[in-house]
């Protein structure tokens, strides 16, 4: 394995990044580990599996104050290096944000808090929308128990002992009650697992070069996706610095429980950087 240094512009913001990595961490597929920095702060190691040059690669991250150290087989450090910065937003400069915002009622005193905090995106647009699908509604150790029992039953195997996520063509494959059973689903959410797979299988991508009101329309027709589901992918899987899921339990809370209605109307002036206000509103929650 070789390794590189990722600078991130404006510096990191570890301890919620790492929070968020943990809380949403499947078993089998991703490894987190936190500890204390020796300065007073928190450092993680994080490893997973990208897909690089068409084949599922281990990477390992170690988080701190500066940025990212990445760690991948040197054929592909260079690509894995490219989807490590966006996936944590390194080149985007957080004091654009904390300039934008500081003034606010709400976010000022969040973003003076945590200056270099930034969204958290993701690097796998097949697994971020049906990860997401498992965890509607549900808390988040029942969407780490439905993403493991997902990855057990339709994983192709492992690669340096993690789970490669089953690809679209097998999920869509499975029979719908053997897929319901499998990961303890309703046969409701089952169906929707199945569309996802289906669209993706006919071309559809997300990801940074995919047109986000394309892709909003796109999952938008699919039976069972919402806008929460769309604007939480718009986030994470798009990038879309101004996504803002405005019926997430977590913003509505951070607003003194205002229904979606009113905190899309809050939001409006945070445009254009309502996804940054989102990663200060989840920080917040995460860590009161």
């Amino acid at each position: 394995m070789d390794q590189v240094e990722l600078q991130a512009v404006g510096g990191l913001e570890v301890a919620p990044l790492l929070a968020t990595l943990a809380a949403h961490a499947t078993p089998g597929s991703e490894q987190v580990r936190v500890e204390q920095d020796g300065a007073g702060g928190v450092r993680g190691r994080y490893r997973r599996l990208l897909e690089l040059d068409g084949a599922p690669t281990p990477v390992t991250l170690d988080l701190h104050a500066a940025g990212v150290t990445l760690r991948a087989p040197g054929a592909v450090l260079h690509a894995a290096a490219e989807v490590v910065t966006w996936w944590f937003a390194l080149e985007e400069d957080p004091r654009e944000a904390t300039r934008a915002l500081t003034d606010d009622p709400v976010l000022g005193p969040l973003v003076r808090a945590r200056p270099a905090l930034r969204p958290l995106r993701h690097p796998a647009g097949f697994e971020a929308p049906v990860d997401t699908v498992l965890g509607q509604q549900v808390t988040l150790a029942s969407a780490r128990l439905f993403g493991e029992r997902l990855r057990t039953a339709y994983s192709p195997g492992e690669v340096g002992g993690l789970r490669v996520f089953p690809t679209a063509t097998t999920l869509l494959a499975a029979p719908l009650e053997e897929l319901r059973a499998a990961v303890g689903l309703t046969t409701a959410r089952a169906r929707t697992v199945h569309a996802v797979a289906a669209l993706f299988a006919d071309g559809f991508r997300l990801g940074p070069d995919t047109d986000p009101a394309m892709a909003r329309a796109a999952l938008l027709g699919v039976t069972g996706i919402g806008a929460w589901t769309v604007e939480y992918l718009a986030l994470r899987a798009l990038g879309d610095p101004d996504a803002f899921p405005s019926s997430d339990a977590v913003v509505r809370r951070a607003l003194g429980g205002a229904p979606a209605r009113d905190a899309e109307r809050a939001a409006e002036s945070w445009r254009p950087r309502r996804a940054w206000a989102t990663a200060h509103l989840w920080a917040s929650q995460a860590t009161s």
